[in-house]
């Protein structure tokens, strides 16, 4: 791909708003390039599924994930299924500097992340509904500051609450290859690929994560590729056998075993109940 595109708040956001907020039906085609913006923005998938290109790795994206963009990340949106639509919000930066200068928490998490990729999150139906009612509010009013606060600081909230209280201390290194480990280009090489990105020997890995975590690193990596697994399998048609493989487990025997442990199910009762006909919003 060619050098992504640049994007300005200047041409995006009107005078006197601090928030900008768009709805798209995307496209199935693959995307020219990446571009990329001076100004943080919240995506998430209203319907169907979207795979989110990324300057090294592409990720699936279905019904109630979130990612937190921040200025200077590149990516690029592509639909993929019947009806994908995904809503977009872009914030004036020096609004989402504000946040972060006053509520120091923040910090090290979401629009503030230090992670290579963009941090997300994972909404369910009832959450979704909220965040949606919450959007259609924020569509309706002036988009001045306080409405924009309006909608992002209960979000941020309640994404905080659910967050391990170890992951106030964890250190930065760990902090990231966490976050890194939702890619499938680490995740697929299991343990060792958490330990690559990391920077240090497995061993130190192991004993940082079950500090900090109460996990080995293969719990967690493996917990990252059930995930995945299952927006697969709730998005799109795609095979078992080419999922299992994209998670970087191609015995189907060991991966029907681990999805069952995860999400209480075989892969395919889990496509049959999260697999639904898509709506078109109102």
């Amino acid at each position: 791909m060619p050098g992504p595109l640049r994007l300005s708040h200047r041409d995006i956001l009107p005078p006197g708003q601090q928030v900008h907020l768009a709805r798209a039906a995307l496209s199935s085609r693959r995307p020219a390039r990446l571009h990329e913006q001076d100004f943080p923005e919240l995506i998430w998938v209203q319907n169907g599924t979207v795979r989110h290109h990324l300057p090294d790795t592409r990720e699936e994206l279905a019904e109630g994930d979130l990612r937190f963009l921040r200025p200077g990340d590149a990516h690029a949106l592509q639909g993929r299924g019947e009806a994908p639509i995904l809503v977009s919000l872009s914030f004036h930066p020096e609004l989402i500097a504000g946040l972060g200068a006053r509520h120091p928490a923040l910090l090290g998490h979401f629009f503030w992340s230090r992670a290579a990729l963009p941090e997300g999150a994972r909404r369910d139906g009832r959450q979704m509904a909220a965040i949606n009612q919450a959007a259609l509010r924020l569509e309706r009013s002036s988009r001045t500051a306080l409405e924009a606060e309006a909608f992002l600081l209960p979000l941020l909230a309640s994404l905080m609450d659910e967050a391990p209280s170890a992951a106030t201390d964890m250190p930065d290194w760990l902090s990231r290859a966490c976050a890194a480990a939702r890619d499938p280009a680490v995740f697929r090489d299991g343990a060792a690929g958490l330990a690559r990105v990391a920077g240090r020997a497995h061993p130190h890995v192991s004993r940082m994560m079950r500090r900090y975590l109460d996990q080995t690193p293969s719990d967690y990596v493996n917990a990252r590729r059930m995930e995945f697994a299952a927006r697969r399998l709730g998005g799109t048609g795609d095979p078992l056998a080419e999922i299992a493989a994209d998670c970087g487990i191609p015995n189907l025997s060991h991966f029907h075993k681990l999805f069952r442990a995860h999400h209480g199910m075989t892969p395919l009762a889990y496509r049959k109940a999260h697999q639904h006909e898509v709506l078109q919003p109102r």
